[in-house]
């Protein structure tokens, strides 16, 4: 599956068969990424991995756990990840979205509250609540944009029901969508006060479903007008945000045979006309229990449906191949969005991270238990912060 670099712009013709994938163009020819965001197999990447990252030419990559174990050594693998297409400025996403999805763990960074914490909060006082979504936004920001990540898989927008499945749970906010709505953005305003892009998700809804996409395909049979005035709310409040990832949901009622992120309905007629959303629309992982079929099928539905991005996050190379095969470069609608996404990254605003610490501390202190406000820890976790080079 090794793949040499072309020496030019002709070079990509002379493509190896075994792997389906023609040879990167360098930066020169001004080709495009494909549409597509990849994740990788271990902490470091391995000569096989980096020509077939040069070949594939994704748009970007998402990191895991499995990638991570000291500050030096994520920076040394996301600079080799750049380095294998040839862009400094490749996006790098994660999931730190705080509580339990959080791939940056102490002792080497701090954790950070469940939102579900800061909503809880919000319910005695919204000023209050939305100030700690701020300003957990933005510390978040402060570790993410001092390793070189620019993207952040989060806020959770959902709205849980009663008796829906805990994959979302304490994940989300609240229960109010209008609470929701107010949280998330203000989640959001904090990340791109930090430099960081937010990735709101997962749309149109995912916090009435009964099972966990991950292993299974939810079914949601509530009707049009309550999903309307609950579980769609937030994401139409949030439809100016660049980023977006679709839920692996069956809504019954709009299509009864796909899922949100193989269906053109959802796409097309509520999360673009109905929502509103026109920034960047991302799939959720392909490689969830929730779809069907094989790598290159599910690819293919994705992007049919109105997907923008692919995501395909195990790091299998097999599986990252049958992908990227049928994944096209960026053109067209979808490459203006991207660019309107990077538009929004600018260097960090100036932040005391102590005191910006402290008084996240308290408010939570303030809004509920003790467990509550120890969900952050101590601020000297921040303290050895170094600038990362400006993206975008």
């Amino acid at each position: 599956m090794s793949v040499s670099a072309p020496e030019s712009c002709a070079a990509e013709s002379r493509a190896p068969q075994s792997c389906g994938l023609q040879p990167r163009a360098p930066q020169s020819c001004g080709l495009q990424p494909r549409a597509v965001v990849l994740g990788c197999a271990g902490p470091v990447l391995d000569p096989v991995e980096v020509d077939f990252f040069r070949a594939a030419d994704p748009l970007g990559f998402i990191l895991f756990r499995r990638n991570i174990a000291s500050p030096d050594q994520l920076r040394a693998l996301i600079a080799a990840l750049r380095s294998a297409v040839g862009r400094d400025d490749a996006p790098i996403l994660i999931d730190q979205e705080g509580g339990r999805v959080a791939r940056l763990r102490p002792p080497h960074w701090p954790d950070h509250p469940a939102a579900r914490s800061i909503g809880e909060l919000a319910v005695h006082s919204p000023a209050e609540g939305r100030e700690a979504a701020w300003l957990n936004g933005r510390l978040l920001a402060a570790t993410l944009y001092d390793l070189g990540i620019t993207v952040d898989c989060a806020p959770v927008c959902d709205v849980p029901v009663p008796h829906a499945h805990d994959v979302i749970g304490d994940r989300a906010f609240a229960e109010n969508p209008i609470l929701v709505a107010e949280l998330a953005r203000a989640f959001c305003d904090g990340l791109l006060a930090g430099g960081v892009l937010p990735v709101i998700k997962h749309i149109p809804g995912h916090g009435r479903a009964r099972a966990d996409s991950h292993l299974e395909l939810p079914v949601v049979d509530a009707p049009r007008h309550e999903l309307l005035a609950t579980d769609f709310l937030p994401f139409r409040q949030l439809a100016d945000m660049p980023l977006g990832m679709l839920a692996h949901v069956v809504y019954r009622e709009i299509d009864p045979a796909r899922p949100a992120t193989t269906s053109p309905d959802v796409i097309s007629g509520v999360v673009r006309k109905l929502l509103g959303f026109d920034g960047l629309l991302l799939s959720d992982d392909l490689s969830m229990g929730a779809l069907e079929g094989t790598p290159a099928v599910r690819a293919r539905d994705v992007l049919a449906a109105g997907c923008d991005i692919v995501l395909h996050c195990n790091g299998r190379l097999d599986e990252m191949a049958e992908v990227v095969a049928v994944t096209p470069r960026l053109e067209g609608v979808v490459a203006a969005r991207w660019q309107r996404a990077r538009a929004a990254l600018h260097p960090p605003e100036p932040l005391g991270i102590g005191t910006t610490f402290e008084r996240l501390q308290t408010l939570l202190a303030g809004g509920g238990t003790a467990q509550t406000a120890a969900a952050v820890v101590d601020p000297t976790a921040y303290t050895t912060l170094t600038p990362a080079p400006a993206v975008g």
